[in-house]
């Protein structure tokens, strides 16, 4: 899907402002009805060194981060393997890799140290993507093939990064089955990976108009949460209250490198785009996308590997482990499942004296969700520790330290 620049440009900045005044502002503490038959409830003990009254809520974003960004690459380029999982992870650039298409697809060759994000307690987690990929195209050969292959995907996978539904074909032309796209594609990742996607990105190229409503019909009667497609909810999401996730649909707005290769003053202009998300009030959820990561701009559609690298060098730099840290780099999906569970739980604590008690309702969880985690924020002046004898969770925090955070995972 071609997107000039002007266009860009031009809508970047309203979507950033316009969206973030207009978002709902219904209370995350309402919690939604459930099947109270399928909850679980979870329990531990907060022992206190002071007798001063604690208060306990749900983190707005995990780790209490201040923006979750979300960014998606599409059409399951191999780029994003050769280029980017090392520059994120830490390890070795491809250098040059032409394809089958004549495009460069490597990078510079480098060894790169990663790009992190830490979890409030220390520890780094690298940054990773959303691959929206066709099921059709993923394969061995040839040696200098332009796509995935499925030991690659896998490889992402396991690393964190999630991987979205974007039609077996790709395609998009008249007569397109749009949900044999769907279900065949699902099919596909099903057979080779073994797990079921849950969220949609609806493909761009030569097509009927209105074509894209109808793969987000299908998508969301078929299994997916969310649609990522041309109009929508975002690019900047509030997400200090209650977010309506029923049958989300949201818009695509995408980084790509401009005509002019010398210097990054088009990479500059998203950079201030990002900076006045980050000025925002309140946690924000933000979303981007791009099609290739290598040296060739990919159909003029993608970032050059020196855009993509500095673009996200400076990001980490600025917002990441090493800056101020206020950056949850995260795909879409796994900020998605982090919303849903938050909106549903019911958080009770009762505090006799040192000691606290929390208890937390957690309603049924689909079975398609790959993350159970909740993030709580501690607003406490005492230091802490957390007695639990329940073995179906794990729980981190931060008592000895910082005291304000605890980080629980559901098995």
């Amino acid at each position: 899907m071609k997107i000039t620049q002007v266009r860009i440009k031009a809508f970047l900045f309203i979507f950033v402002f316009t969206i973030y005044s207009a978002s709902c502002c219904f209370s995350h503490n309402v919690i939604s009805k459930v099947d109270s038959s399928k909850t679980k409830i979870i329990s531990f003990k907060i022992k206190l060194k002071s007798a001063e009254k604690v208060k306990i809520q749900a983190a707005d974003l995990k780790f209490n981060k201040h923006l979750a960004y979300s960014f998606t690459v599409d059409d399951g380029y191999r780029s994003a393997y050769l280029t980017a999982f090392p520059l994120f992870n830490g390890g070795k650039i491809s250098s040059s890799m032409i394809n089958e298409w004549k495009n460069d697809q490597g990078g510079d060759g480098t060894t790169s140290k990663g790009l992190f994000y830490s979890d409030g307690l220390g520890n780094k987690i690298p940054f990773k993507f959303g691959l929206a990929i066709n099921g059709g195209a993923i394969g061995d050969l040839p040696a200098n093939r332009g796509h995935l292959s499925w030991p690659e995907v896998r490889e992402l996978y396991n690393a964190g990064w999630d991987i979205l539904n974007h039609g077996f074909h790709h395609a998009t032309k008249h007569g397109t089955n749009f949900l044999t796209e769907v279900t065949e594609n699902t099919t596909s990742i099903q057979q080779n990976l073994g797990f079921t996607m849950s969220h949609f990105v609806v493909p761009g190229g030569e097509s009927d108009p209105g074509y894209h409503l109808e793969y987000e019909r299908d998508a969301l009667t078929n299994g997916s949460f969310s649609v990522a497609s041309y109009a929508g909810d975002g690019p900047v999401i509030k997400v200090d209250n209650k977010v309506n996730l029923d049958k989300m649909i949201y818009a695509r707005t995408f980084v790509q490198s401009s005509q002019d290769t010398i210097g990054f003053k088009t990479m500059d202009r998203f950079l201030a785009t990002f900076d006045s998300v980050t000025k925002l009030s309140g946690p924000i959820w933000y979303n981007e996308f791009t099609h290739g990561v290598g040296n060739s701009n990919l159909w003029n559609l993608s970032m050059r590997f020196p855009d993509f690298k500095y673009y996200m060098t400076t990001i980490a730099n600025k917002y990441g482990a090493n800056g101020n840290d206020s950056i949850w780099m995260a795909p879409w999906q796994e900020v998605y499942e982090y919303i849903w569970i938050r909106d549903r739980i019911k958080i009770n604590y009762v505090q006799n004296g040192k000691e606290g008690t929390i208890t937390i309702e957690v309603p049924e969880i689909p079975e398609t969700f790959r993350y159970r985690d909740i993030s709580l924020f501690v607003d406490s002046n005492s230091k802490f520790e957390i007695e639990s004898k329940q073995t179906d969770f794990k729980i981190t925090d931060d008592g000895k330290t910082k005291h304000k955070l605890i980080t629980i995972q559901l098995k």
